[in-house]
């Protein structure tokens, strides 16, 4: 019987050894696009996004990270690529109203509107590292003009490794998301996996929390998560289709 990962970094290896050819995450967003990843390849994302941060933008444990980004397929491999260095990650359900100003606070923000991201943290000492993020799959870089020192991930990110060693870990105790108010430790953040593995259908209407803690358990178990865009119907098609059992 395979030991249940009890942190990201278990998580990942269990990505690539066990049944690293299954799906693990398929994602249906806008104009019928469908992405589907293995445990191989979504673990390949993970590690090039974690060495990513680390080798273009410092990243350690304790970097404080704003992933100003839709749930999308694109902002879960930043998440576990983040926790993978030992990164407190930031996400809000409404930016304007979240207190501490979670832009200005950050040393990196990962965004999909950098122009809007500079002017909200312009004045900020020091400034974060702004990090354009293209959605779309086949987008191999940014689309149009970025503003000035505004890095492009999907311009960069394929050039780094396919594995991630870290050099340092992070404590248990310490932060690994911070969502609105509600933080979450990096010891409570896969605690208490336990069901059999299920094809889980996941819609980013329900938001972070829900979608985020739902895929890491799932994950964790050897389960697969299928995720959809708002604009996408969970219709019983797509989950026959699917085999969602859950």
């Amino acid at each position: 019987m395979e030991l249940i990962p009890n942190t990201p970094a278990e998580l990942l290896n269990a990505f690539r050894t066990q049944n690293p050819t299954s799906p693990r995450l398929s994602w249906y967003g806008p104009d019928s696009e469908r992405v589907e990843l293995s445990g191989r390849v979504l673990e390949n994302w993970i590690a090039k996004t974690a060495n990513y941060l680390v080798d273009e933008l410092d990243a350690e444990p304790g970097t404080l990270i704003t992933l100003d980004l839709p749930l999308h397929w694109r902002s879960l491999v930043w998440l576990m690529a983040a926790w993978a260095v030992g990164a407190t990650v930031i996400t809000t359900s409404s930016p304007e109203s979240t207190t501490p100003d979670p832009f200005s606070q950050a040393d990196i923000v990962a965004t999909t509107n950098p122009a809007l991201t500079n002017e909200r943290i312009a004045g900020a000492k020091p400034a974060p590292l702004v990090v354009a993020v293209a959605l779309p799959a086949l987008q191999m870089r940014w689309m149009g003009e970025l503003p000035p020192r505004t890095l492009d991930y999907s311009g960069d990110v394929r050039a780094h490794g396919d594995v991630f060693f870290a050099d340092e870990t992070p404590e248990e105790s310490d932060i690994a998301w911070q969502h609105d108010s509600t933080t979450t430790s990096y010891a409570a953040l896969i605690a208490g996996a336990t069901q059999a593995p299920q094809r889980v259908l996941l819609e980013v209407r329900n938001g972070w929390s829900g979608v985020v803690q739902s895929a890491l358990k799932t994950w964790a178990t050897g389960g697969s998560v299928v995720l959809l865009d708002p604009a996408v119907e969970a219709t019983e098609h797509l989950r026959s289709s699917e085999n969602v059992t859950a």
